[in-house]
């Protein structure tokens, strides 16, 4: 009750999973609270930056196989163009809100408020660039003031987060501001500074590591930036409070009741019950519900359900597993990604050893965090498919690991891209309606149908964003 009353007091705008489908029908409301106070603003900007990874990661997870509809032909797994407008709102909704209390943090000298607001913007921006491409940000947080913004290029935008990033950095290593970060009111850190700095440092490495197709691509400043990120998983970046259920509970609840949903990939299972890499990794009980034939099997993409949906002839999201049961944690940032960016930067720049001991430490990390008994940790880390040694490593183990520990995480379909799905036995969805991999989400009619003018024209969802281009 106390967080729902903080994102009240806020006074901004709507709460919720879904988001709202019109934001700027939001912008005039009367009701609103014009000069909110900044620890308010807090609240809503750290919910809202958390949920928008879950909203992003939601609608990616079918297309990185992490999760597949139980309907045969969904759109959303055969790669048919999806409107994902409430998505594109929640998101403007999100950055409009951070963008409010930048300015006034800026103009009071709260600069550990603007810092976090700063962070928090380059990683909303991120995760939109990274799935649209070009998107409106330079005139795009104007409301109604500027209904019909222009779009910037996402390698321009890709140097803004960056840039954000360092911004974020410097404010709050100012050692006097004129307020102080709440810890009741930062969600994701409780008003830890340092741990800020950590967790920007830790996103200018996934951002430098995403354009490893480019010729910029510069695997020594990864490295130095993850010298100031996480060194443990208590560093985490996570949202651990919630208005009602956590998000992906909801998900796994809501299949209970018959609304079918959480239904889990059978490339995802099979990576995991020993049937595509001959070793059964620990973690898949702690994240799926077991069928009536007492094992793990998933939903092939495209295929849909074998049965009625309500036999237990396939796994689900478990209700009381680690990231879908009640209260689960929804995670932004985590050491293991860390780890597995060091493994993967380590490799491209000839350092085998420090490769093969962040690729093993990460696999650990995530073991440890999702509660998998540390014998059984130590059993899978034996295996010689998983113990290579650092001579035969290579960059697919690496990304198969790292696949394992971002399960739900947005920044999977990044890397799937990055590597064109090089993931094995990962084919097209069945009834697929391309003949390659999806790259790209369609612009929403909500956009569309109100900036139609300054909307880039697309040649198809495969069409390569510019990180992804070679």
């Amino acid at each position: 009750m106390k967080l729902i009353n903080k994102i009240l007091t806020a006074g901004l705008i709507c709460v919720g999973l879904s988001g709202c489908s019109k934001y700027l029908d939001k912008l005039d409301n009367p009701n609103l609270v014009t000069n909110p106070p900044l620890n308010g603003l807090l609240v809503k900007a750290t919910y809202e930056t958390s949920l928008d990874v879950f909203r992003m990661g939601n609608v990616v997870s079918y297309y990185t196989q992490y999760l597949s509809s139980n309907v045969r032909a969904s759109d959303a797994d055969v790669y048919n163009a999806v409107d994902y407008s409430g998505s594109w709102s929640s998101f403007y909704l999100a950055m409009m809100n951070i963008k409010q209390m930048n300015d006034l943090a800026a103009a009071s000298g709260a600069s550990h408020h603007l810092g976090v607001g700063k962070i928090m913007m380059a990683l909303n921006l991120n995760m939109l660039i990274n799935t649209f491409g070009d998107v409106p940000y330079s005139e795009g947080l104007q409301g109604q003031e500027l209904l019909i913004p222009k779009f910037d290029s996402q390698a321009a935008l890709h140097d803004t987060t960056l840039s954000l990033l360092d911004q974020g950095i410097a404010e709050l290593q100012k050692t006097t501001p004129s307020l102080v970060l709440d810890a009741t009111s930062d969600l994701i850190h409780k008003g830890n500074v340092d741990a800020w700095i950590r967790t920007a440092h830790g996103l200018k490495a996934r951002f430098l590591n995403q354009l490893s197709k480019k010729s910029s691509y510069n695997a020594a400043n990864i490295l130095t930036e993850l010298e100031g990120s996480y060194s443990a998983n208590a560093d985490d970046a996570s949202l651990t409070a919630f208005n009602g259920r956590s998000p992906w509970n909801g998900v796994a609840y809501n299949n209970t009741q018959l609304l079918l949903d959480g239904w889990l990939s059978t490339q995802f299972v099979d990576a995991l019950n020993g049937t595509t890499f001959g070793v059964a990794d620990p973690r898949l009980p702690k994240i799926a519900t077991i069928t009536k034939f007492n094992d793990y099997r998933g939903t092939a993409n495209g295929a849909g359900r074998v049965g009625t949906g309500t036999n237990q002839e396939e796994s689900y999201l478990s209700v009381s597993g680690y990231y879908s049961g009640g209260n689960a944690p929804l995670w932004l940032v985590t050491y293991s990604e860390m780890k597995f960016i060091e493994a993967e930067a380590a490799f491209r720049s000839a350092e085998p050893a420090r490769a093969y001991a962040a690729y093993l430490e990460g696999i650990k990390a995530n073991m440890d965090k999702v509660g998998v008994a540390a014998g059984d940790r130590d059993t899978y880390l034996a295996n010689p498919a998983v113990s290579v040694g650092q001579g035969a490593l290579t960059l697919e183990l690496i990304f198969k690991e790292k696949y394992v520990a971002m399960f739900l995480h947005p920044e999977t379909w990044v890397d799937a891209r990055r590597t064109d799905y090089d993931y094995k036995d990962f084919t097209l969805p069945e009834n697929a309606s391309m003949t390659t991999f999806i790259r790209r989400l369609a612009y929403p009619t909500v956009e569309t149908s109100r900036n139609g003018a300054n909307v880039p024209a697309i040649n198809g969802l495969d069409e390569r964003l510019a990180f992804d281009e070679n």
